[in-house]
């Protein structure tokens, strides 16, 4: 899943050892177009590769976030898991040209009425 928008707050990195060695973790909070009001997420990133791809990015950069959701259940309770597994720049939209006005041959361009020039008498019905 993908979602574009902008780093509101980066959280302190979190940092242990585990069976597996050490690990370490951060988190940031996201904002984001959701309709006409903005939603916010927290994601997370896990390993030093992905926690100093983070420190790239500052509060306030646009970017766009590719995640995975997953949730776990831990005595009774489910706890859910937005992890963002890359964060890029966000590609702002090209602006585009006005389309060009076709000239219908049978009617020259200067043979239509000009704005307020149509009078509702001119119609043939």
């Amino acid at each position: 899943m993908e979602l574009e928008g902008r780093i509101v707050r980066k959280l302190n990195v979190q940092s242990g050892t585990s069976a597996r060695g050490t690990w370490s973790k951060q988190e940031f909070i996201f904002e984001y177009q959701e309709g006409n009001f903005p939603s916010q997420v927290c994601f997370n990133v896990w390993g030093e590769d992905k926690v100093r791809e983070l420190e790239k990015y500052q509060v306030g950069d646009k970017v766009k976030v590719s995640f995975n959701l997953s949730a776990r259940e831990y005595n009774g309770r489910w706890y859910n898991d937005i992890r963002a597994w890359r964060i890029e720049p966000a590609v702002a939209a090209p602006v585009s040209a006005p389309a060009p006005v076709m000239e219908d041959p049978g009617f020259p361009a200067d043979s239509y009425p000009q704005q307020g020039g149509f009078d509702s008498g001119d119609l043939p019905f």
